[in-house]
């Protein structure tokens, strides 16, 4: 199992951490794994409690929602980024950097 599973999001329009993003993790196969809800950092410090096994998962972002309540437009609804689990001896962190009309994401450390 992975030691850890944790997201950032940062709202490139402002500068500012994205709070209150739901944020579903899924498996493989598209079973969800957990639900959570960025902080008022923009962060989920963990997203799979008991670990990860290798293998793919994705990560979907309520885009959409955040944009909307916050009265901005936009054009991507939610955010998906696939990832692999290699190694299950270390932590993993996938980022999003988010704006309307663009978005980003890298593997963190």
């Amino acid at each position: 199992m992975s030691k850890t599973l944790s997201t950032h999001v940062l709202d490139a329009t402002t500068g500012n951490p994205a709070a209150g993003i739901r944020v579903e993790l899924r498996d493989r196969d598209g079973a969800s794994v957990t639900t959570a809800e960025t902080d008022s950092d923009g962060r989920i410090p963990e997203l799979a409690p008991g670990g990860l096994t290798a293998g793919h998962y994705t990560l979907t972002f309520d885009t959409g929602t955040y944009f909307e309540t916050n009265g901005q437009e936009n054009f991507y609804p939610e955010v998906t980024v696939t990832f692999r689990v290699d190694d299950t001896a270390r932590g993993y962190h996938v980022p999003l950097l988010l704006s309307p009309f663009a978005y980003s994401t890298y593997r963190g450390s």
